[in-house]
């Protein structure tokens, strides 16, 4: 079994864990890769030998599954670094919260082990493919979490005109638009009044930021549908983000949104699914009146 190893580069306090991965991988007999970058930090920044694995520039094309080392940001940052090779992505949290990267620092040895015994299974999840003008994105433009478009920091709120599927939907005013995929809705999307969807769900939430109208809510609607937008500001420019990724473009840019050609893997070990993992991190069911 080949193993690819991503990770987040500034997290020097969270060394034992990375050394425990590579440790407990290189003792059941994986051949190990690791990017570049992520490479480069363990060895200088925590020190760690690495004579004992590969360095590759990216995901190793030939891995039979990709290990993300950090928060959900880190998930997706490694997402966008397997792009379309399809590979599954287990994601190892030494973030915070975490829904995506859910495999905790105590639990790194048993999910490894039940990794090599194949006792996992892999989550598709839709992404969502951006276009600008007619043209793909710059750089990786598929959004695993969500894409937003949303005002500059010292403008005034923005127009958004949102087409479906060339119907006319709203032209929200307001700071900005999020277009969730199910995975994304316990980010961006659900701090702004969106709805959680459970992942597999085929489709998108659109969710405004800050609307200027008290009578604007979140609307669901297929994933095979096409979201045509167009931004109206007085500062004449606005923000896309992507999965995180900031981009600022002039107001007669036309973005359209539709589900991506393929998707993406997530790994899931000792037979978590979504309810556990809302209970656990959304402390459902917890009384904390004390």
């Amino acid at each position: 079994m080949k193993i690819s190893l991503f990770g987040n580069v500034y997290q020097t306090k969270k060394n034992k864990y990375v050394y425990a991965v590579l440790e407990t991988l290189c003792r059941l007999g994986i051949e190990v890769s690791v990017e570049k970058r992520f490479a480069a930090f363990i060895h200088s920044g925590l020190g760690i030998d690495l004579c004992r694995v590969n360095i590759c520039e990216g995901c190793a094309p030939d891995a039979d599954m990709v290990i993300s080392m950090g928060g959900d940001g880190t998930f997706l940052t490694t997402a966008s670094g397997v792009g379309p090779l399809e590979i599954p992505i287990l994601g190892i949290n030494t973030g915070r919260l975490g829904f995506l990267a859910d495999v905790s620092p105590g639990d790194i040895e048993t999910a490894l082990a039940a990794v090599v015994r194949g006792d996992y299974v892999v989550e598709p999840r839709t992404l969502i493919s951006v276009t600008k003008d007619g043209e793909p994105m710059a750089g990786y433009p598929y959004a695993l979490n969500e894409v937003a478009v949303l005002k500059h920091d010292n403008s005034s709120l923005i127009a958004i005109e949102t087409h479906v599927d060339g119907f006319h939907l709203n032209t929200y005013m307001a700071d900005g638009l999020v277009v969730s995929t199910p995975t994304g809705s316990t980010g961006y999307s659900l701090s702004v009044g969106g709805p959680v969807i459970v992942p597999g769900s085929d489709i998108f939430c659109i969710s405004p930021v800050a609307s200027h109208s008290l009578n604007t809510r979140p609307v669901v609607i297929r994933d095979n549908a096409e979201i045509t937008l167009r931004v109206r500001s007085r500062s004449h420019n606005f923000l896309i983000s992507i999965d995180g990724r900031s981009e600022s473009f002039a107001d007669t840019t036309t973005l359209r949104l539709t589900r991506a050609p393929y998707k993406v893997g997530v790994v899931k070990v000792m037979h978590k699914n979504c309810f556990d993992t809302l209970r656990e991190k959304m402390l459902w069911g917890i009384d904390s009146r004390g």
